[in-house]
């Protein structure tokens, strides 16, 4: 089964993107595709490389940008909304990548499931 997830949810505050980490990894462990994570509104603030959580708390861009490297998941960020929130490509945790809405159209066409964490 093929999946793609939304996350509108910054890292600060909110369960959300530790929920849709586990549940990617789920998905990915019982051996169906993820083909996509679209970040979206708050969402976009999980690719911010220069956020700096103190060493016992947890890193979510760092382990989002560890997922992509080891399952080769596509994280793409909105564009609009990276702008709004200071993301830049300067920025960027590796394995994210800016984009229009258009990728979150193309990914919700193409899976069989489309699951959305955040508020």
């Amino acid at each position: 089964m093929k999946f793609a997830i939304l996350v509108t949810a910054g890292p600060q505050g909110h369960q959300a993107p530790d929920s849709a980490l586990a549940f990617a990894k789920a998905v990915l462990s019982r051996g169906h595709e993820l083909s996509r994570v679209f970040f979206y509104g708050e969402g976009v603030l999980n690719a911010n490389r220069l956020a700096a959580p103190p060493s016992d708390e947890r890193h979510p861009g760092r382990d989002w940008s560890r997922l992509a490297a080891e399952h080769g998941v596509e994280l793409v960020i909105c564009a609009n909304a990276a702008i709004k929130r200071g993301i830049r490509e300067v920025n960027l945790a590796p394995g994210f990548r800016i984009s229009g809405l258009g990728q979150l159209t193309e990914a919700m066409v193409a899976a069989d499931r489309f699951v959305t964490f955040g508020p």
